[in-house]
């Protein structure tokens, strides 16, 4: 592990050097490029600086005890100095570890949520409604910004489907454990006979591609024009602002209809557009490797169900960690960190099994 920390610094070092050249300063790809591995390496380099002092400490604390000939007072002040950096040493290694995981290329990127009314009728829709502002309002708590790509609504205030970008630094890491079937047990407002019904709801978490991540070829591409259909208005039915955009080689298609610009509904569209292909490819490296981590945490297969919501009892359960919270009322107002950090903490470590396992 020492070997891999030096070889870190030394990367670390060499950035530092990079950016002071004017030659890169005034390159803003190569700038901006070497910004970000820095700030990726700048956790791990700090740890170690730490890890580095307190071997030092420790070293010398051996080296008098060691020595002997001490007097009773001193020998007990150096056996302090000893345990106390044993004890920081062990906490930096283990911090170390996990540091040195390898890192989900994704985790500071924006990213593209999709949520679906599934099994329940209009009582799944309102729960897709429910689950919009739930995120919506967990998005202000971190300080993302959240920009309606599409919906589809219905009458009751539901959704039949949604799609919307959460743009900030490390949004990926935040949401990304929250791909997967949700289902929820309660009173619907429907319903008179006051009996308990339970609906489904299927989100799906995508990082948003750049345009570097996944290079279009305008001749892969099938773009229709329709006219938007909604709630009314003086611009229904009037003029063709509505894109479909069909990626030929996937049979992937997309479709944005919630701006009256064309062009911005076909930019929206290609966003979308460029991370589901980016998604796809990526699940197809994750398919090559599921037989390794057969109990990941992960991005979510979006059929597997993964959280109950119980309002009866005013609970939230995640399936895949086994942890259930009686606080309904507050996760569904956006205060989710609890059991996002758990997943977070689950998945790190399963990661840190694996990579011993390998190491041993």
């Amino acid at each position: 592990m020492i070997d891999k920390l030096n070889a870190v610094k030394a990367r670390f070092d060499e950035v530092e050097t990079q950016l002071c050249d004017p030659a890169v300063v005034s390159d803003p790809a190569c700038y901006a490029a070497l910004m970000k591995e820095r700030k990726r390496l700048q956790p791990i380099v700090d740890c170690f600086v730490r890890y580095l002092v307190a071997q030092q400490s420790f070293d010398e604390a051996k080296s008098l005890l060691d020595a002997g000939g001490l007097d009773k007072d001193f020998r007990a002040l150096a056996q302090e100095e000893y345990d106390t950096q044993k004890q920081t040493l062990d906490a930096l290694q283990e911090e170390l570890k996990v540091l040195l995981l390898p890192k989900d290329e994704n985790d500071d990127k924006n990213v593209i949520v999709e949520i679906r009314g599934g099994a329940g009728g209009e009582e799944s829709a309102l729960f897709a409604a429910v689950l919009f502002r739930m995120y919506t309002m967990y998005a202000e708590r971190k300080g993302f910004k959240i920009e309606v790509l599409g919906e589809n609504a219905t009458e009751l205030g539901g959704f039949k489907e949604i799609s919307f970008l959460v743009v900030g630094d490390g949004a990926w890491s935040r949401f990304k454990f929250e791909s997967g079937v949700h289902r929820v047990q309660r009173v619907p407002e429907t319903e008179s006979q006051g009996r308990i019904h339970t609906s489904t709801a299927t989100v799906a978490v995508l990082p948003e591609a750049e345009d570097v991540d996944v290079q279009l070829n305008p001749a892969d591409l099938q773009i229709d024009t329709f006219r938007s259909s909604g709630a009314g208005g003086q611009h229904i039915n009037k003029t063709e602002s509505a894109i479909r955009i069909t990626h030929l080689p996937t049979g992937i298609v997309v479709e944005c209809q919630d701006e009256r610009s064309q062009h911005k509904n076909k930019d929206k569209a290609l966003r979308v557009l460029r991370s589901k292909i980016l998604e796809l490819e990526q699940q197809k490296q994750r398919d090559s490797i599921a037989d390794t981590r057969k109990s990941q945490v992960g991005t979510g297969d979006r059929s597997e169900r993964i959280r109950t919501y119980n309002y009866p009892q005013g609970r939230v359960s995640d399936h895949r960690i086994g942890l259930t919270l009686y606080k309904l009322e507050q996760f569904l107002n956006g205060d989710m960190d609890e059991l996002i950090d758990a997943l977070i903490t689950a998945d790190t470590a399963e990661k840190l099994r694996e990579s011993e396992a390998v190491a041993g």
